[in-house]
């Protein structure tokens, strides 16, 4: 049973009113980042939360954090959003993109195990449209190499792999807040861990690098500052702090998380079902045993030898669809790689790595980006859902072609 029709029915608007009646007094600063760091790290079952400005900082702090430098390498997943590899080349690292399965679209430990180096600091895995990779191998081999992991669940709140929640495994997950995510505040994001030297670390990287701030304490005494003599900064740091406005939004959306990532796996299921007998041309992101899917996004591919991307995608919008969003071109053909214009993080990267960036790196990657079909779940008022459901249904439908030659899939 639905709870609500909309996306914010919560206690949103009354936390904005304690935030307000504060009027930013600095003696209340960061009491609703402190609550919901809390929170959260109390609902994902770690001891520390660290709130953001965004989901990209949140990984940037964590590879300055781990100790990642200029000429150190960090393993990414090829088809994802490209925030993650922003992160890697705010460190002055170097990116190394592996390839990803075919059928479930995650990154590929086969593909991880070619790529490890002596370079290697980090691996970032990406919960990619809310299902997590399979965690338990890339854990076991960055463990034989003492590389640490950092899980990307942007995408994925609530998620489950064998039991265990999406953000408790690797040595810190990060998660964002932006407008189209399961939980929104319009931007934001926040890092967890169990590790309190880590946690430190990245308070210090969020936090100016202010001597005065620790895994739990978000700001520096009065008492402190008021001394001419108090040393702040301990290290570089950047302000990446996420402003109270935003935490308390995060904090009420918090509190619905089950409602609000419920109804995007009900949503998700009408899609599942429109498809039924249409699954050998379009094929829905496999979930195998084991796996809980959160559906930020539900996604197929499509396999059909007579019919374009394009084609589909126009069939769907003249039916009355709300419209489809494409996967994003693999990183390193974007034109920010082709030219090489990364604001100088270029004098980091070897010339041997520079030549890898082309047409055939990930070859899996490279084929699926052109034929997933990512559908909206953020649907509040499920006949709204159970609408466009409906007109996938008769999109498929109105491809149904007589021969059965014509639905070969290609395995090109």
């Amino acid at each position: 049973m639905e709870i609500a029709n909309k996306r914010v029915f919560g206690n949103e608007l009354r936390y904005l009113r304690e935030v307000l009646s504060s009027e930013f007094r600095t003696s209340k600063a960061s009491v609703m980042s402190s609550r919901l760091e809390a929170a959260f790290a109390k609902k994902f079952g770690t001891q520390f939360a660290v709130t953001f400005v965004n989901g990209t900082a949140t990984m940037h702090a964590a590879l300055e954090a781990i100790g990642v430098r200029p000429g150190d390498e960090v393993i990414v997943p090829a088809l994802t959003m490209s925030a993650t590899t922003f992160a890697v080349l705010q460190a002055n690292a170097t990116p190394i993109f592996a390839d990803v399965d075919p059928d479930t679209y995650q990154i590929s430990i086969a593909s991880i195990s070619k790529l490890i180096s002596n370079k290697t600091k980090a691996i970032i895995t990406v919960a990619l449209y809310g299902l997590s990779p399979d965690m338990d191998p890339i854990i076991e081999l960055a463990n034989k190499y003492s590389i640490p992991v950092i899980e990307d669940n942007a995408e994925c709140f609530l998620g489950k792999y064998k039991g265990r929640l999406v953000g408790s495994i690797g040595a810190c997950a990060s998660f964002s807040f932006q407008s189209s995510k399961h939980l929104t505040c319009g931007e934001g994001g926040i890092l967890i861990t169990d590790d309190l030297e880590l946690a430190d670390r990245i308070r210090k990287v969020q936090a100016l690098g202010y001597a005065g701030v620790d895994a739990k304490k978000s700001k520096m005494s009065k008492r402190d500052i008021q001394d001419p003599n108090y040393s702040r900064h301990l290290t570089l740091g950047w302000n990446y702090r996420m402003s109270e406005l935003c935490s308390a939004v995060a904090l009420a959306q918090l509190e619905n998380i089950e409602w609000l990532v419920n109804q995007r796996v009900k949503v998700a299921r009408l899609f599942s079902d429109s498809i039924r007998g249409y699954e050998s041309w379009f094929v829905p992101q496999a979930v195998r045993k084991g796996f809980e899917h959160s559906y930020w996004t539900w996604v197929a591919k499509l396999e059909h030898r007579s019919v374009s991307w394009h084609m589909f995608r126009d069939r769907f919008v003249s039916l009355g669809g709300d419209g489809i969003y494409a996967a994003w071109k693999v990183g390193y053909l974007e034109p920010m790689f082709t030219n090489m214009n990364l604001l100088g993080r270029e004098a980091f990267i070897t010339p041997e790595n520079k030549s890898r960036y082309k047409i055939g790196l990930c070859p899996i990657a490279e084929k699926l980006q052109g034929q997933l079909f990512q559908f909206k779940t953020n649907y509040w008022n499920y006949t709204d859902a159970e609408r466009q459901a409906d007109i996938l249904r008769s999109t498929l439908s109105s491809f149904n072609v007589r021969s059965s030659v014509d639905t070969q899939i290609s395995k090109e």
